[in-house]
């Protein structure tokens, strides 16, 4: 009854404020009054333009049948989308590039001690599910570029096979040095786990699906609701993209037919040792005959056995064996040119390839950017024309390492380094709440759409939604408190794992990714089970949301690529990066903190590695005390950072005064191009330490995260990996890109003020 009466409660609230959003529409940042109010209606017309059925149609084609790389219907599905674009009178073309991309020869796994048993490595024909049996088209269960391999070992389980696993590994007497590693999905990307089993002298790795993650632990299986079934498998690849994401051959260079490329031999990306992913079914025999310590109670999933650590009595045979070939990528370009300012240019982009059928991811999103075209196709034909070129781009070869997108920006880097204004990414789109991620900079901007964009179930405004999700679930007082009351709700800083990637990291582009989702969950990431059945089944399954995605991305392009004032902001940055500052002194004292403490107990004899009685403690040695970091460049530079972004904001706000009648007056395309540069200025010709195809000083992804971000990442990792002196550096290096911002920013507003 409680929980009952907190849901009406919260409807009804939704209602109230959802009311509230109504009335006099805002101003719109960047544009007279007048201008806002023929934004606006053309805006209006753009939304009412795309349909659920269409974008039921486009879903139901593009995954009609497996379309990975080399596949003869992604090359189908490229030249679909090619001939779509072309029939609604778009400039379009497809460029091609050729990417390596290993597809398996040999699998095996099998248990050969105490016991036998043989893994399938298949996934079964579902008998509701049409496109389940297109087994022959479909791509085998593996990791692409796992090294090839064959080795037999005794197993250990390693839980999710992060570091800090191995650190309780190591507590615990256990070594995985010669031996094959067990690891569970997820808490980091997948590529993550081979990489840190074979620093730690694994000889091969296994990754497996935990019911508990992603199974019937979380609801019903496929077929009979939304969660990986027991002979379900997420494919994925294990190429390390922190190092570079795109084709392993040819990095920071685009994969063109006549590229010089590097042997085998030397790409860096590839795993160390074999790596395949295998079911929760395949992977419960494995784990039951493991003997050796009951690992923790954190570690245990919902496999109905009794969880071990090993090693042994379980010896495991592992092979893998791969073809490497080149394969041809095509990735879809269209062009809309702009009226006013041709060489300013807003990029959009999803990606068309998928592991197998792909309904999900990537399909519902890319309907979604195919029905935002089509909108913008009907928009032009009734008179409509972009202040800004607009670039709709459908990438190929996202899955196996952001391959197209890659190699596009880098074949086209003098170029998007000199015109690209912003990069708008979507993946995968589902039933829920917005979100949105991105550089600080737009985070205002991206509020402002989102509180024009109706929820399709809801009926207030998709950010309305959003924050009242955000109160809801807040786990902090101080959280709740930020959602209620600040301006702007906070978008997520991104590190990779889409194609928005080489456009932040490594081009210096603001950038956004946005979708929708949260109320769909489910277990057929990367399995033959993501296709149109499951997804009309338990997903976006009446296409409201898909619609609500392209009306969301569609708007935001639109905004951009018609303001005179570029909607940059630098108050909300300015925030965020003070924010991050702070949590880095937070982090070194944590550090301090830990490491006297743990060498308090050493010296008393208290090995205090855990509290678990269970555990067998190997006796740690005294580690040197984590020194002094001088902060005070970067906080100097935080404060330089955020009195450019009070003197931008000042004059923003002058510049909207008397309804924004200086916006209708003068040219902005000076300020404009320091807008631009700003992104820019937060990249480093370098890169980070040891990967410096990352350039962004601000936002990356981790070394040992893989997809999850690390913010100031040259600073916060040598914290974390306790890298002092590079520490030290760091924060030099990082207080000299944002004084350097804060100069540019200043620069921009004192350009802003004499035009006003």
């Amino acid at each position: 009854m409680h929980r009952f009466v907190l849901v009406v409660l919260f409807v009804l609230m939704s209602l109230v404020l959802g009311t509230a959003q109504t009335g006099p529409a805002q101003a719109l940042g960047g544009y007279a009054d007048e201008a806002a109010r023929v934004e606006r209606d053309w805006e209006a017309k753009f939304q009412a333009i795309p349909t659920p059925e269409n974008l039921r149609e486009y879903t139901r084609r593009l995954s009609a049948r497996p379309h990975h790389v080399g596949s003869p219907y992604d090359k189908d599905n490229a030249e679909w989308l090619l001939a779509k674009f072309k029939e609604w009178g778009l400039d379009a073309h497809i460029e091609t590039f050729e990417v390596l991309f290993p597809t398996p020869k040999e699998r095996l796994v099998e248990l050969v001690e105490p016991t036998k048993f043989v893994a399938k490595l298949q996934e079964p024909t579902v008998a509701v599910d049409p496109t389940s049996s297109q087994h022959d088209e479909q791509l085998p269960t593996y990791n692409a570029y796992s090294a090839d391999g064959d080795v037999t070992a005794p197993l250990v389980y390693v839980n999710y096979g992060v570091p800090e696993d191995y650190e309780k590994l190591e507590r615990l007497g256990v070594s995985v040095k010669g031996a094959i590693v067990i690891a569970r999905y997820g808490e980091s990307w997948r590529g993550i786990k081979p990489k840190v089993a074979a620093e730690h002298g694994a000889l091969g790795c296994l990754i497996y699906s935990d019911p508990r993650d992603d199974g019937y632990f979380e609801g019903e299986v496929f077929p009979q609701g939304a969660w990986r079934p027991p002979d379900g498998v997420q494919r994925g690849s294990v190429m390390d993209m922190v190092i570079h994401p795109g084709d392993p051959l040819t990095p920071a260079v685009g994969a063109t037919k006549d590229a010089k490329r590097l042997a085998l031999s030397e790409a860096q990306v590839f795993t160390k040792i074999p790596t395949l992913p295998i079911s929760y079914g395949d992977a419960q025999p494995l784990l039951a005959a493991l003997k050796g310590p009951v690992a923790p109670e954190p570690w245990r999933g919902a496999l109905p056995i009794t969880y071990r650590i090993g090693p042994g009595p379980a010896k495991v045979h592992l092979k893998v064996r791969a073809n490497w070939d080149l394969k041809t990528i095509y990735n879809v370009i269209v062009r809309i040119p702009g009226a006013v300012y041709p060489d300013e240019w807003i990029v959009r982009g999803n990606h068309h390839d998928a592991w197998v059928s792909g309904a999900q991811d990537p399909d519902s999103a890319m309907a979604a950017e195919l029905e935002e075209a089509r909108a913008l196709a009907e928009l032009l034909r009734q008179g409509w024309k972009p202040k800004r070129t607009i670039i709709y781009c459908a990438w190929d070869g996202e899955e196996e390492g952001l391959l197209g997108s890659t190699e596009w920006a880098e074949t086209h880097a003098a170029e998007l380094r000199a015109h690209a204004v912003a990069y708008i990414n979507s993946d995968a789109n589902g039933r829920g709440y917005f979100h949105a991620g991105g550089s600080h900079t737009l985070e205002k901007f991206i509020n402002s759409v989102a509180r024009d964009i109706t929820d399709p179930e809801k009926k207030i405004p998709v950010w309305k939604r959003s924050q009242l999700a955000r109160i809801a679930r807040a786990e902090a007082p101080e959280e709740r408190e930020e959602a209620r009351t600040r301006p702007d709700l906070r978008i997520g800083a991104l590190g990779s794992g889409s194609d928005y990637t080489v456009f932040l990291d490594h081009l210096g582009v603001a950038t956004l990714n946005l979708g929708y989702g949260g109320e769909d969950g489910g277990g057929i990431y990367h399995s033959i089970y993501d296709d149109f059945y499951w997804y009309t089944h338990f997903s976006d399954t009446d296409f409201v949301y898909g619609r609500t995605l392209a009306q969301t991305i569609g708007t935001a392009v639109m905004r951009l690529a018609d303001a005179e004032l570029l909607p940059f902001d630098f108050t909300n940055f300015a925030d965020t990066v003070r924010k991050y500052a702070q949590e880095l002194s937070k982090l070194l004292k944590a550090k301090q903190d830990e490491i006297r403490e743990r060498n308090r107990q050493i010296e008393e004899g208290v090995f205090a590695a855990t509290a678990d009685p269970k555990e067998t403690s190997v006796p740690p040695t005294v580690e040197e005390v984590p020194p002094h970091l001088n902060f005070a460049p970067l906080e100097n530079a935080v404060e330089a950072l955020a009195r450019g972004a009070e003197h931008y904001q000042t004059a923003w706000q002058k510049a909207h005064e008397n309804g924004g009648a200086a916006l209708g007056r003068a040219s902005f395309r000076a300020v404009n191009a320091k807008l631009i540069e700003s992104e820019r200025r937060l990249t480093s010709p370098d890169g980070l330490p040891g990967r410096p195809w990352f350039k962004h000083q601000i936002y990356a992804p981790g070394a040992y995260t893989g997809y999850g971000v690390k913010t100031i990442p040259g600073v916060r990792e040598a914290i974390e990996q306790k890298k002092w002196q590079e520490a030290e550096a760091q924060v030099g290096r990082v207080a000299h890109i944002l004084t350097d911002e804060a100069a540019l920013i200043e620069s921009a507003a004192s350009e802003l003020e004499k035009l006003l």
